[in-house]
């Protein structure tokens, strides 16, 4: 239920979409196979390893417009990482990973409560809190300003 009537970011000029980031200038363009065989070969080999499997999956995420299955997938493959792990185990996972790594986790965490339908939202709140805890607030403020999305 939207309170507005109008969508306003449709009016606006300096609307910004994903498209117009230029990764060749940030040095982040990278072959579409290459990004899919690099998240499929991910996928696999998280599966069945919980321990080194969230700093796995947190590794080099897709960005860019054209990456969108590669996106969907490794998301897919995070969001079954983070509910494989016990909530007691979070912290500890959390302190474990860089800066960076922290950053990408919470991006992954807005991307799956914004589908609570297919992930448990719970359970992501939870990752959210002891995220928090242990990144601070800079690291909502960082994600939320960054315009690459995964």
């Amino acid at each position: 239920m939207a309170f507005r009537k109008i969508d306003i970011d449709a009016l606006e000029e300096d609307a910004f979409g994903e498209d117009e980031i230029d990764f060749q200038e940030i040095g982040e363009l990278r072959p579409v196979a290459d990004v899919d065989a690099q998240v499929n070969s991910r996928a696999q080999e998280v599966s069945g390893n919980t321990s080194g499997a969230l700093s796995t999956s947190l590794q080099n995420p897709p960005y860019g417009a054209p990456f969108h299955a590669a996106k969907a997938r490794n998301t897919q493959t995070v969001m079954e990482v983070l509910n494989s792990i016990k909530v007691s185990d979070v912290p500890q996972l959390v302190k474990s990973l860089s800066p960076e790594e922290q950053d990408v986790l919470m991006k992954y965490l807005y991307a799956g409560m914004a589908t609570p339908e297919q992930n448990n939202s719970g359970h992501l709140l939870a990752w959210h809190e002891k995220l928090t805890e242990v990144a601070g607030q800079g690291c909502i403020v960082r994600v939320i300003t960054d315009r690459r999305t995964v």
